[in-house]
């Protein structure tokens, strides 16, 4: 693993979960770093091992403050340690909106039901008087509205006829610790596999008017109009040409505008090996903060630069209402 993700992980209390992602990240090839561990509680159990284990720790008291005052305070702390993602584990406070939007899909938290059922508390004792056969926790990423955000894993753990909701939490812990770690990983570094990277292009490239998909050079390409006669707007390269890079290949207005991209922006664009001296720029995709919305105007831009006149014509008509 070339990259780690830096997270860091929000707590109020023990620091249970705390403890296994913590652990999970000093195995060989983690995903990701712990840069931070902040909470609102000045004496929460889970600083003192963050402190033992020499990680950054920041508290700052929700006591007197509004909600947005809090979260800027903690936000400017993760901003601070260089933080790419937060996790939150255990920390018993409501995010306020405007900070969940500014960090959206960035957000983790666990939650101990089989969401999308038992939203918020007393989730142990909701499922075991309706009578389901078994809880567990659910992985999230966060959203402005509680407990909503999209289902990233989820652990099952067996209710037991005579279950109470203190036993049954204490089956569960240990099934957290073990999803937490894993879940957390994949989420982070998705950005760095191929697999994912394609299938974000292929699905951008594909809604496009009369698309398809077709292999060039031993790597998938997208093309616009027949079957026959399509022309390739897009290219997906995955580390070819002895490039380090993951990426879309599209074309570019002129050899001027790719050269200045590349000299402006190094870190998201570069001139392909093979297809650069035609006009091609690739947009890299194995970073950080890839905007996809940008990605998929590139690519509409590359397809209108190849499509049939008879489909940019209705784009362009469409375009007037």
């Amino acid at each position: 693993m070339t990259h780690k993700a830096k997270i860091a992980v929000f707590i109020s209390g023990t620091g249970t979960n705390l403890a296994a992602l913590l652990y999970a990240s000093r195995l060989d090839d983690a995903a990701y770093e712990i840069v931070l561990v902040a909470s609102n509680v000045s004496d929460a159990a889970g600083l003192a091992l963050a402190q033992l284990e020499g990680i950054a720790t920041f508290t700052h008291s929700h006591k007197g403050i509004s909600r947005e005052e809090q979260d800027a305070a903690m936000e400017a702390a993760v901003v601070e340690a260089g933080g790419d993602f937060i996790v939150l584990a255990g920390y018993m406070r409501i995010l306020s909106d405007s900070f969940v939007e500014r960090w959206e899909g960035q957000i983790l938290n666990i939650h101990p039901s089989l969401l999308p059922k038992y939203k918020g508390l007393d989730t142990f004792a909701r499922a075991i008087e309706a009578g389901d056969s078994h809880a567990g926790s659910s992985v999230h990423i966060v959203t402005p509205e509680l407990d909503a955000g999209e289902v990233l894993a989820q652990v099952r753990v067996a209710i037991a006829p005579d279950d109470t909701p203190e036993a049954l939490a204490a089956r569960v812990k240990p099934a957290e610790h073990q999803l937490y770690p894993r879940a957390v990983a994949d989420y982070v570094s998705r950005g760095y596999d191929p697999e994912y990277l394609y299938a974000k292009v292929r699905e951008l490239a594909l809604a496009l008017p009369e698309t398809h998909e077709r292999d060039s050079h031993g790597s998938p390409g997208f093309r616009v109009g027949t079957e026959k006669s399509g022309k390739f707007f897009a290219h997906f390269n995955d580390q070819h040409h002895g490039s380090q890079h993951i990426a879309v290949l599209v074309k570019t207005g002129s050899m001027d505008e790719l050269l200045d991209l590349v000299e402006a922006q190094p870190e998201a664009y570069f001139k392909p090996a093979y297809y650069g001296a035609s006009g091609w720029i690739g947009v890299i995709l194995n970073r950080p903060g890839v905007d996809w919305e940008h990605v998929g105007e590139w690519l509409h831009r590359s397809w209108r630069s190849v499509a049939p006149a008879r489909l940019t014509k209705l784009l362009d008509a469409a375009d007037q209402f």
